[in-house]
């Protein structure tokens, strides 16, 4: 897929529509700066998106995977089939929003109660205290350890290596 072949089509459908990046941001709910970065080539449209601008222009999907038009119009079959899987994508991000909403409140929560035993906690310590203190620290810390591996840019690489490696042993 050429993203830049797509990002150039993108722009000439919407140029056929006679609608400036800023109205079809509007159409869209997203900013005029994600239309220009589409129409770059830079980023793609999420698939959900992608199956309103191919309604909005009134082409097939694959025209707009392929960045050319085709003489055929999109099927009602492939467009159930595109919105089921960005119905997919939308509930699996809705799990991973609820997951790090966990995370964070799980996190926030030992951090208050290290923060409380800190300055509440007996002068001389005690084992259970440093023990429970040790446990919330740790819990801080791996949670914030974890949001920003899974909010970094190369995770998505960090993730592919990881497949990688586990074909190579599974073979």
């Amino acid at each position: 897929m050429d993203q830049q072949k797509i990002g150039e089509f993108l722009k000439t459908l919407r140029k056929e529509k006679n609608l400036t990046q800023e109205e079809l941001a509007d159409k869209m709910n997203v900013s005029r700066r994600t239309v220009s970065r589409w129409e770059t080539g830079s980023n793609l449209p999420d698939l959900a998106i992608l199956v309103e601008l191919a309604d909005l222009y009134d082409v097939d999907m694959r025209e707009i995977f392929n960045g050319e038009r085709k003489n055929e119009t999109m099927d009602k079959e492939l467009k159930e089939t595109m919105l089921m899987a960005a119905d997919y994508t939308d509930d699996h991000m809705q799990k991973v929003l609820r997951r790090f909403q966990l995370m964070f409140g799980t996190a926030t929560v030992c951090g208050i109660i290290y923060l409380i035993g800190l300055f509440v906690g007996p002068e001389n310590g005690s084992p259970v205290f440093d023990f429970i203190s040790g446990i919330c620290l740790g819990i801080m810390f791996g949670m914030l350890i974890i949001g920003i591996l899974v909010t970094d840019r190369h995770f998505a690489k960090i993730t592919e290596w990881k497949r990688s490696m586990l074909g190579k042993t599974n073979k």
